[in-house]
């Protein structure tokens, strides 16, 4: 019927802006008069439930705060709350409030009501999410997906209605707050252009200056010391079916080489060797099959993550088979 304490909590400690702001007061609820509050911009297209807010009034559970804008006193989550309070004749209520502007406003509205209390209808979260794609064009079909509760897909073909034919927005905006690009050639073109002007330029500097991700700024960094093109060129079927038969030859061929290093008893019966053919063993081989379902289940919010961490990876084994291959010219 309601929500409890610990939902109204969840829900204000997670309200942060994509620029990791706090919105909701996290002091502790003040009392202010029924009378000072305007009604709410609710996304709800019928208004309140009348049964629900009966049932709340007749509740004996003490009622979790309702939240308000600060600056135009506007009930943004509570309505239900709010006229069970009228109902029981009170003409106080206890409130957290809320710091942004009316947009953000309405997106905490939506979120709240899709997370607890009275759940809002299809056709609630189906309007919700077409005016949050006008009010923030940027933001990702994920992240409007998880605003309204709507699957991705849906949030993508409303998007399409709500656009028409104009110009599509170069980026989006993540759940995790950071924007990514629907094309990143631009990008990789700019970060390339950085790279040539200042090659000591750090990762970080090129990657926010060329508007794409650190990750993809190593890659163009790694492509451009290869002497290729900062644009991976797009790939026809016959060519990904040769790199797929490149890649099953590389594992076979990686496996084969682990297997001599631990059948030789320099590497087996030193612990310093078992490290190695361990470090290798659990990062060299990673086959198509794996490949597949690792990629099929690395959530979209970590992808940025886990492919910088298997960056470094990368480097760090590049940068011990250098040594190695150093140490090794030294010592013949």
């Amino acid at each position: 019927m309601g929500m409890g304490n610990a939902e109204v909590e969840e829900v204000i400690e997670d309200r942060v802006d994509r620029s990791g702001v706090l919105l909701v007061d996290q002091q502790p609820p003040v009392v202010v008069r029924v009378a000072s509050l305007l009604a709410p911009d609710s996304p709800r297209l019928a208004g309140e439930n009348d049964e629900h807010v009966r049932l709340l009034a007749e509740s004996d559970a003490k009622l979790p705060p309702i939240i308000v804008s600060r600056s135009t006193m506007r009930v943004i989550d509570g309505a239900h709350r709010l006229r069970a309070a009228l109902m029981r004749g009170e003409d106080e209520i206890e409130v957290r409030f809320f710091t942004g502007d009316e947009d953000e406003a309405f997106v905490l509205a939506v979120e709240s009501n899709v997370r607890h209390g009275l759940p809002l209808s299809l056709a609630d979260r189906t309007v919700a999410a077409a005016r949050i794609i006008n009010s923030h064009p940027h933001w990702s079909d994920r992240a409007i997906a998880s605003a309204t509760g709507l699957a991705a897909k849906t949030v993508a073909a409303i998007r399409r209605r709500a656009t028409g034919d104009s110009p599509q927005l170069r980026t989006r905006v993540g759940r995790d707050g950071r924007f990514r690009p629907l094309d990143s050639s631009e990008g990789r073109q700019r970060a390339s252009d950085l790279l040539k002007a200042d090659p000591t330029a750090s990762l970080r500097q090129v990657a926010a200056r060329a508007g794409i991700s650190q990750g993809t700024a190593r890659d163009v960094r790694n492509r451009l010391q290869r002497g290729e093109s900062p644009v991976p060129q797009q790939r026809t079927r016959s060519d990904v079916a040769r790199q797929d038969v490149t890649a099953r030859d590389r594992c076979r061929d990686r496996a084969s080489l682990l297997r001599t290093l631990k059948n030789d008893p320099s590497l087996r019966f030193n612990e310093a060797g078992r490290s190695l053919i361990r470090l290798l063993d659990s990062a060299s081989v990673i086959g198509e099959e794996e490949r597949g379902r690792l990629l099929g289940n690395i959530p979209p919010h970590c992808v940025e993550t886990v492919a910088e961490l298997a960056y470094e990876c990368a480097q760090v084994w590049q940068e011990f088979a250098e040594k190695l291959v150093e140490h090794g010219r030294a010592t013949v």
